[in-house]
């Protein structure tokens, strides 16, 4: 299939298959195409959780506002974000720009120091914020890349992140749990697969000036 048709064939999954499982390789595509989403500055302030044990779904699906995509899916991706995003933080991804691309250090500390000054004046609201738009950016490129290969997935925002964070340990881990994704394959018994898809006419919602 092409882009468009993949994206036609794609919705927000109501019921999956919990009989399917997905490949090793098809999780390390999604583990990949999250660490190559593009974020601001670079510097990727998200972390993706796989929860495949299924007792640790079942123990998140009250917490999800009862979803049974939750427990019937084969992967239940969980995206966080980090709590804290200092000046120790962002040194450390300067490092990362130093050690891949061997570049000297001169050369980057201009902008080095302008990153730290500018995450400095922010308050952690403002952080939060920001590191939650990088997420919503992931989420995005995560459903693409599902629909290019053929994965069900249904993004969601309709879950208690601080119990998440409680049972999922996440505290401990300097993180928070702002979106989730169950992942798999879609049952044959969901209508909603079959439903057109109910969108703008393309010449209202695009405009070339």
């Amino acid at each position: 299939m092409d882009i468009i048709e993949s994206l036609n064939w794609r919705y927000a999954t109501k019921k999956f298959d919990s009989s399917k499982k997905l490949s090793d390789n098809q999780i390390n595509i999604l583990r990949n195409a999250f660490n190559l989403t593009a974020t601001s500055y670079g510097l990727q302030p998200i972390k993706m959780l796989i929860v495949s044990d299924q007792s640790i779904k079942e123990s998140l699906l009250e917490s999800s506002m009862g979803q049974k995509q939750i427990v019937q899916c084969s992967h239940l991706i969980v995206i966080c974000i980090d709590s804290i995003v200092d000046k120790k933080y962002i040194e450390e991804f300067f490092k990362r720009i130093m050690n891949i691309r061997n570049t000297p250090s001169y050369i980057l500390e201009s902008f080095k120091n302008s990153v730290i000054e500018e995450f400095s004046n922010k308050s952690k609201y403002e952080i939060y914020n920001w590191s939650k738009n990088q997420a919503y950016i992931a989420l995005g490129n995560l459903l693409t890349v599902c629909a290019t290969q053929k994965i069900d997935a249904c993004p969601m925002e309709g879950f208690i992140a601080e119990e998440y964070d409680n049972i999922l340990d996440l505290k401990s881990k300097k993180l928070n749990s702002v979106l989730i994704m169950p992942v798999g394959y879609r049952s044959k018994e969901d209508q909603f697969s079959s439903f057109k898809k109910v969108r703008k006419n393309i010449n209202d919602i695009t405009k070339i000036i």
